[in-house]
């Protein structure tokens, strides 16, 4: 069971990482529409602003949801 748990965990941090990378994949989309097509300075912050909370959300997701199976895996 605790290797069960151990490998669910590596999923999850898997799955953190790639939320991660489509958050820096955005930020650097919003960087270049700022250097070449002039968006404003507090729109590119807002943006990043609204990614983060996206960000944020899906990264608490899949901590409840490695949660719910780590409670599951050790249940007897």
């Amino acid at each position: 069971r605790r290797e069960l748990v151990k490998q669910c965990k590596t999923y999850a941090e898997e799955a953190r990482i790639a939320v991660r990378n489509a958050r820096r994949d955005a930020n650097s989309e919003i960087d270049k529409l700022v250097k070449n097509e002039n968006l404003p300075e507090d729109e590119k912050r807002r943006a990043e602003d609204e990614i983060q909370k996206i960000t944020d959300g899906y990264v608490a997701s899949i901590d409840e949801a490695f949660k719910a199976k780590e409670a599951e895996v050790m249940a007897i």
